[in-house]
């Protein structure tokens, strides 16, 4: 019984983010510090999109427009750069999140610690 209970609760928690909308980060800047943050589309993803002159621009984007020739009719303004798509709750930060590792972390040793 407590096993089954603990499988459906792994289970429910995994599944809690399918299919809802994700958030990233939106802004336009030359520093690394963008704080404010968008409800997406549920068929948006994060886009990071980096000017060679140092912009970064931050901001949802409808998956399937994840593509360099895509992005260039986007950002005509933009004459070279790179970029990211991603699909995960403020994926498009700059500096790595340590937070969602130590709540993944701990999520773990919860449930290792249920079946031992």
């Amino acid at each position: 019984m407590k096993r089954s209970l603990g499988i459906c609760l792994v289970m429910c928690a995994a599944l809690i983010g399918l299919g809802s909308a994700i958030r990233c980060y939106t802004c336009k800047d030359y520093t690394a510090s963008c704080t404010k943050q968008r409800e997406c589309s549920y068929d948006d993803a994060c886009l990071t999109l980096y000017e060679r002159g140092g912009m970064t621009y931050r901001q949802c984007l409808k998956y399937s427009d994840c593509e360099y020739g895509r992005l260039g009719q986007m950002f005509p303004q933009v004459s070279s750069f790179t970029f990211k798509c991603c699909n995960s709750d403020l994926c498009n930060s700059a500096p790595s999140s340590a937070a969602s590792s130590l709540i993944g972390l701990m999520a773990s040793a919860v449930v290792m610690w249920w079946f031992h």
